[in-house]
């Protein structure tokens, strides 16, 4: 693999931090693409960062049935077309996955701590997946602000480290992390990354919760034997159904088991929770929203290929990159697969993934130097769901003309792209946090 190309697999092995997440604090600096430092190939697979080699394409009209019949209002919209477009994206991309569990088991075993010099309120819970007390589960970590007796709304943010390792917090329970050689270790007290500045989104009114997304379903090929695609596998079961739910999926459906404990949380106000992820979580929030309608907006970074980009403009990652037998096969569907080299022929694309999100509010931030996950993809599907946002009476991106770096262009779908690479910088929090205010 080209050193200037993506993340090294080194630094996978060893800090667990591809495509890792970026705190509040930090920018991670890792040898994404960047302007005029393509690589050739990744993973044996060559790739494209000139526009003039995108050529043609054409996008699966989000508006037009399976049947070819325009949609032209709200209700078929709902009660047709949505349905047909999130049965494809569960047929041919992320998998089906089974339903919400009969009856949450949890252990609230922190059940409001002072933190933070009093300024929040942690609250920390156990979530299980199964009967099994030592089978698969989760950590949720919340923090509410202390100041006021009124449900509060919430930013629930996936990461990538467990969440002792996240927050600035000695009363946070360890936890575990799966490390390079693939086994459960003792979390670490710091990640690579810093920690989430958790005084910053408290003082501006929104709580925080976080879990440890390899909770739900370990991050590598043959992880699901311990994740919750294990407890649903049959008996006997060696490979993948053509259809069968992979990674994004799992961590997605234990995101929707978080917002099962939110509901009944009465310091929260479940109907102002929103996601925020980065990279392959920034593909896992952007499905989440779309298979969840209860999380009321999503922001997502640099969700790129699988996510918001466009897989038709073949561009920086694709397909073919992603499910490469190297890299990250046992994200997708198996189904996806098929497209690796016929992709025009993908039923779904990153417009359609956005317009399931309609009519609520999706921010997608990426960065101008992070070529590999196609910014100018992200922003091209955003202005062909801003569609359906129109359709249900809410405003699009406004502009079909792609902005510079640090302008934001804020709508329903709003996107914002800083100058720089992959994940968040300090100053993309100012676009965040107006952007919660706005719509939490």
């Amino acid at each position: 693999m080209n050193k200037s190309g993506i993340v090294s697999e080194i630094c996978r092995k060893q800090c667990k931090c591809f495509y890792a997440p970026l705190t509040l604090l930090l920018v991670v600096l890792v040898s994404y693409p960047v302007k005029g430092q393509a690589p050739d190939t990744v993973a044996g697979i060559p790739v494209n960062y000139d526009e003039e080699k995108v050529g043609k394409y054409q996008l699966p009209d989000p508006l037009k049935l399976a049947n070819g019949e325009s949609v032209d209002n709200a209700d078929t919209w709902f009660e047709k077309r949505r349905p047909e477009i999130l049965e494809l994206f569960k047929e041919f991309q992320y998998g089906h996955t089974p339903g919400p569990l009969d009856d949450l088991d949890y252990n609230l075993f922190d059940d409001g701590t002072p933190a933070y010099d009093g300024t929040a309120v942690r609250k920390q819970v156990t979530i299980y997946f199964s009967d099994d007390k030592e089978g698969p589960k989760m950590d949720l970590l919340i923090y509410l602000p202390a100041d006021t007796m009124d449900p509060a709304p919430v930013l629930l943010m996936p990461g990538f480290f467990p969440n002792y390792s996240r927050v600035d917090d000695p009363g946070v329970k360890r936890g575990q992390i799966w490390n390079r050689e693939n086994e459960r270790a003792p979390a670490p007290g710091d990640s690579p990354f810093g920690k989430l500045d958790v005084p910053l989104l408290i003082s501006n009114g929104v709580g925080v919760a976080t879990v440890y997304y390899e909770d739900i379903e370990p991050d590598f090929d043959g992880g699901s034997k311990y994740g919750v695609t294990g407890l649903y596998r049959e008996e006997g079961q060696e490979k993948r159904k053509s259809d069968e739910w992979g990674a994004i999926s799992a961590w997605a459906w234990g995101l929707s088991r978080a917002m099962d404990y939110i509901e009944k949380d009465k310091n929260i106000d479940s109907d102002r929770v929103a996601l925020m992820g980065i990279s392959r979580l920034g593909k896992t929030v952007l499905w989440t929203a779309a298979r969840d309608k209860r999380f009321a907006a999503v922001i997502a970074s640099c969700s790129g290929e699988g996510g918001a980009a466009i897989s038709r403009r073949d561009f920086g990652e694709t397909v073919a990159h992603l499910t490469a037998p190297s890299r990250y096969p046992y994200q997708f569907a198996p189904n996806y697969h098929v497209f690796a080299k016929h992709v025009n022929q993908l039923p779904v694309d990153g417009n359609l993934l956005l317009s399931l999100i309609a009519p609520r509010p999706v921010l997608l931030q990426t960065g101008d130097e992070d070529l590999w996950s196609d910014p100018k993809g992200e922003f091209l599907a955003a202005v062909d769901a801003g569609r359906v946002y129109r359709l249900l009476g809410k405003q699009g991106l406004g502009t079909d003309q792609w902005p510079s770096p640090g302008e934001p262009v804020l709508g329903t779908i709003s996107y914002y792209m800083h100058d720089g690479g992959h994940g968040t910088i300090p100053s993309d929090w100012d676009i965040f946090l107006n952007f919660l205010q706005k719509y939490l």
